[in-house]
């Protein structure tokens, strides 16, 4: 598990020499990905002093640290025009839940947001995202059950624009009949947006679960290859969430997590550091 994961390593190689299978295993179970694992490795192989436990884990978080990104990149508004935030995930991940939690974010710093409730092919997406909306008196452009979301998602941006809102955030769905339907349907909510706006979506957000570890990754490949990611939110990375795929989807696909979910309410959405990350798997 990768928050407290030094402190395991710590615990396991304490008093005795460093196992190297061992070492990997640990690697393996704190879902870093094996690039990652082999990078620490052999970081720590071509280490000319004795190792101990503390070296090991000042190896495992310098390399860490190199991978991700020293500096966050904040959402700014557009200057002239709404900025469109798609949002993106399977569905049980904490999609629907984020996207209000990101409205709430926004809304705190004192920007106007609108919602496009466009995961239409499940009601219950529709309804918890309305009461979100009603929850934090933003409007919320909806349409009915099984409605087209990529016209749902234009008709949105074309509303926050004509009233100067300065972000919308479009909830999409997380399952249909197939997967291949699915980023069909995500790449066309993109390909109707752009028909209003080239540059639309400005931010195309994936919320991933800490907890499925490497499927986490895979997920993020495969939605990478359909919408063109420019962050990951990652939710449960309160008390049993792991956390290790933030590094893994950093390191092999450049694609850096933007904001961190540790629990249900509005407030619990935090703009990703990298150092505080790297001081909670101590």
């Amino acid at each position: 598990m990768a928050f407290g994961f030094f402190k395991s390593l710590i615990e396991k190689f304490t008093g005795r020499p460093v196992d190297w299978d061992e070492l990997e295993e640990a690697l393996i179970r704190a879902d870093l990905g094996v690039p990652m694992m082999t990078r620490i490795m052999t970081a720590c192989q071509a280490r000319t002093e004795k190792l101990t436990a503390e070296s090991v884990v000042a190896v495992a978080r310098e390399e860490i640290l190199k991978v991700l990104p020293r500096d966050n990149v904040v959402l700014r508004p557009l200057a002239s025009k709404t900025k469109v935030i798609l949002v993106v995930g399977v569905n049980g991940t904490g999609k629907t839940t984020s996207t209000a939690k990101l409205a709430g974010f926004l809304q705190a710093k004192g920007h106007s947001v609108m919602l496009a409730a466009a995961d239409t092919f499940r009601a219950a997406a529709i309804e918890q995202l309305t009461v979100w909306a009603d929850r934090l008196g933003v409007e919320i452009v909806k349409g009915q059950y099984n409605a087209d979301p990529a016209a749902l998602c234009y008709e949105a941006y074309q509303s926050a624009d004509r009233k100067n809102v300065e972000f919308l955030i479009c909830d999409t769905a997380g399952r249909l009949h197939t997967k291949t339907n699915l980023m069909g349907e995500l790449a066309k909510v993109k390909r109707v947006l752009q028909k209003a706006d080239p540059a639309a979506p400005h931010e195309t957000l994936l919320v991933v679960d800490a907890t499925t570890g490497g499927n986490a990754l895979q997920q993020t490949r495969e939605f990478h290859a359909a919408t063109g990611l420019t962050g990951i939110i990652v939710t449960k990375l309160d008390g049993s969430g792991k956390g290790g795929c933030v590094v893994a989807i950093q390191h092999e696909l450049g694609i850096p997590t933007r904001f961190i979910g540790t629990g249900e309410k509005l407030e619990n959405l935090a703009f990703f550091e990298s150092r505080d990350f790297v001081e909670r798997m101590l």
